[in-house]
């Protein structure tokens, strides 16, 4: 926003950020509308989320800390009927914070005792924002 203020067109923001002209015209309109208020996030369209941060959680301790019984990694199928959780659940649980037990010859656990409170607190930021805050990130590297 500080660029369009700057005199630089919207076409010319979106080609630097690499972002939709749609996008910039979107957070251009509610910055000039509710100033800084206008850069918080928005709740989604749809029905609310139905997995928990604690099922995520589960999935992740579960993934990184436990072996299945009778093989050597865990596919999404074992991991759903361990959890009661869906197959796509998992599926996107694993994607969200690539996870890929499935993938690897040898499927190593994180030995960071931080790991689930340092991925709590991301996903926190993303999740509950402190207020006025705005979390920007371009990839994360686990």
């Amino acid at each position: 926003m500080l660029e369009c203020a700057e005199g630089r067109s919207i076409m010319e923001v979106s080609r630097r950020l690499g972002a939709s002209p749609d996008t910039v015209r979107t957070w251009r309109r509610r910055f000039i509308e509710r100033g800084l208020d206008g850069l918080a996030d928005e709740p989604w369209p749809g029905v609310p989320r139905k997995i928990t941060d604690a099922d995520v959680e589960r999935v992740i301790d579960k993934t990184l800390e436990e072996k299945p019984k009778s093989a050597t990694h865990w596919s999404t199928r074992s991991m759903a009927a361990a959890t009661g959780m869906s197959q796509s659940a998992i599926s996107r649980i694993w994607r969200a914070f690539a996870l890929a037990p499935h993938r690897s010859q040898t499927f190593k656990l994180s030995t960071d005792p931080l790991f689930i409170d340092n991925v709590r607190d991301v996903v926190g930021l993303y999740l509950d924002p402190p207020e006025k805050a705005l979390v920007l990130t371009s990839h994360l590297n686990w």
